[in-house]
């Protein structure tokens, strides 16, 4: 069996789309999706956003449990314009599992292997994603993956993290993160959101650019994960 992590249904609604014979289950309190691709049989869930949910929800999801793979997957914030939003991310420092092997099934697919930066929150300003890949040498950045490497490494599960950008310098987030999504609630404050196009009307075609290019990324991930899923 084959897990698969996404921090937010958003991000993982097209690949559950391509899962066969689906069921759900509540473990441990943790809710996960069940179903198969080919031959595969696929277990998906979804860690939250940031450390603290991540963590509790891994630990949770991992006990007593034995999978082939886990595959970290999801969105990620370009530090530099070397990338683009719907590049393709390989974090090479986090992964235990090479692409090596997969390489037919990948041809199709242009990916970057480059590190990939766990951090504390989502990060907007250009000059602070500039100083941090000055500093780091990362290439983007998530809030989930260092911690989900941590709790397959205690457990010896091996680990392929692929994500896909979202979002660049160039090609920035239509709003204020703390607008966007709060990662208290773990959701979008649709009342801030709403006062906030309101106030910022020009906001409104780059939320529309935006929602297109995200479900562009979430495509092009879904085809990647499909084609990796069915090589492991």
């Amino acid at each position: 069996m084959i897990a698969v992590t996404f921090a937010l249904p958003a991000e993982s609604s097209a690949f559950l789309s391509r899962l066969g014979n689906k069921s759900r289950s509540d473990r441990h309190d943790i809710k996960t999706i069940r179903g198969e691709i080919d031959d595969r049989t696929i277990e998906v869930l979804h860690t939250g956003v940031g450390e603290e949910l991540c963590r509790q929800r891994m630990a949770s999801f991992l006990q007593d449990r034995q999978f082939a793979c886990l595959i970290s997957a999801g969105f990620a914030g370009a530090l530099n314009d070397r990338l683009h939003a719907g590049d393709l991310l390989f974090a090479k420092n986090f992964s235990t599992v090479q692409l090596n092997a997969m390489r037919s099934g990948l041809v199709s697919f242009p990916i970057h292997h480059e590190n990939l930066l766990t951090v504390p929150s989502i990060i907007d300003s250009i000059e602070e994603r500039q100083k941090i890949a000055q500093t780091t040498g990362a290439a983007a950045i998530d809030m989930e993956t260092e911690f989900i490497a941590r709790a397959c490494a205690e457990r010896g599960l091996p680990l392929l993290s692929l994500r896909v950008v979202s979002d660049t310098p160039r090609e920035p987030l239509p709003g204020p993160s703390k607008i966007l999504f709060d990662v208290e609630r773990q959701r979008t404050n649709a009342m801030k959101l709403s006062l906030h196009l309101l106030r910022h009307p020009t906001a409104v075609p780059q939320l529309i650019a935006f929602a297109k290019r995200i479900a562009r990324a979430r495509e092009i991930l879904t085809k990647a994960l499909v084609a990796v899923a069915t090589a492991l």
